[in-house]
């Protein structure tokens, strides 16, 4: 009988751990599992418009301003207006191809728009993370720091250099999605509060 529960418990103890990557550690007042079905319920969602109020400070720009987000699997259309020293701008494409119109100075194109950003705003910031930090997610592919509120959501993560604070959260059709997130990286800190999610699932 003990050996019997000593298997079981293994197998218990491997299948609880299957969802959880080897890259992502977990810490704080969650529940692992909890989590877990979180993570797989909101990684599904392919799609989503998102509009809110955005907070920029970097060396060459600080302000504030409004977004638009438009994600439709992979492409996707992001809208940054108002005060944000260089003006109005608009990222869209998708990986391989990715265009960024500038107000007043033009359009520019580059395969990833993390070259296209530090190129022509001088901002390091690694948008194809941001498509899981938005959600609420660490980005797969890269060891990440998980810290989870007593929701089994995530309240920090700490990922390839940025620290970000989840402060509060909106359910929405759902799904539990961030509020108000605080990004902190190399010489650049943003924050991002999203008055409207309208997230979907599009299949594949």
């Amino acid at each position: 009988m003990l050996r019997h529960a000593l298997v079981f418990s293994l197998i218990t103890l491997i299948t609880g751990c299957a969802g959880l990557s080897s890259r992502e550690s977990v810490e704080g007042q969650g529940d692992a599992k909890l989590w877990q079905a979180h993570k797989a319920q909101v990684t599904a969602l392919d799609g989503w418009q998102i509009s809110g109020k955005v907070g920029i400070r970097a060396p060459k720009d600080s302000g504030s301003g409004t977004l638009f987000w438009l994600q439709r699997q992979d492409y996707y259309d992001i809208r940054l207006s108002g005060p944000l020293g260089r003006g109005a701008a608009r990222l869209t494409g998708r990986q391989g191809n990715v265009l960024l119109e500038v107000a007043n100075q033009g359009r520019y194109e580059a395969e990833s728009p993390e070259a296209l950003l530090e190129e022509q705003l001088g901002w390091r910031l690694p948008i194809s993370h941001l498509l899981w930090w938005v959600r609420g997610l660490p980005a797969p592919g890269s060891k990440s720091r998980v810290t989870l509120d007593a929701s089994s959501h995530l309240a920090q993560l700490e990922q390839d250099g940025w620290q970000l604070q989840y402060l509060s959260y909106a359910e929405q059709n759902g799904y539990t999605l961030p509020e108000r997130i605080k990004l902190h990286g190399s010489n650049l800190a943003i924050t991002l509060v999203i008055k409207d999610w309208q997230p979907r699932q599009l299949g594949q």
